[in-house]
């Protein structure tokens, strides 16, 4: 499967979130969307990402955009760290890894010499229609969420 290009569909996804509850991608239509795939919560540049979108997530809801995080974590570990970090938006608990494979975000990496299937940090802004309006990957966190928030029109 390739990573969707901007200007096709949005997978129309279905997943859990920490607090035990659905999240389906499609029913999100009309609002502009981010979702950011990082490898892990609780780890260095995971949390700072989810830090600095947690920063500017008033300024994501006055442009009618919703942030929704995705990691292969459980919806447990999920909640703790929403709840650790004042997470105000949704993370999606992959274990699976429906969403990883549906938007093309899992490859071989290596550390220390060891090489191993994981998350590459990617961001997909999702358009009002439901198409994919523009991609990151990969993606270096300092700015980067500040970049997707610019990305989006003012209503």
């Amino acid at each position: 499967m390739a990573m969707p290009e901007p200007g096709s569909r949005a997978p129309d996804l279905t997943g859990s979130i920490a607090d035990g509850t659905l999240l389906k991608l499609s029913s999100l239509h009309g609002k502009w969307v981010a979702v950011f795939f990082y490898p892990k919560d609780n780890t260095p540049a995971c949390t700072s990402e989810a830090q600095d979108f947690r920063d500017l997530h008033k300024q994501f809801e006055s442009r009618n955009a919703l942030i929704i995080g995705v990691s292969r974590d459980t919806a447990r570990v999920h909640a703790n760290f929403a709840a650790k970090q004042k997470l105000a938006f949704a993370l999606v608990a992959d274990i699976d890894e429906t969403w990883c494979k549906a938007f093309d975000v899992i490859h071989e990496k290596v550390l220390y010499g060891r090489r191993y299937l994981g998350i590459v940090r990617s961001t997909f802004l999702i358009d009002p229609a439901g198409c994919i309006h523009q991609r990151w990957s990969p993606v270096k966190v300092p700015g980067h969420a500040a970049q997707v928030l610019a990305s989006i029109p003012h209503a």
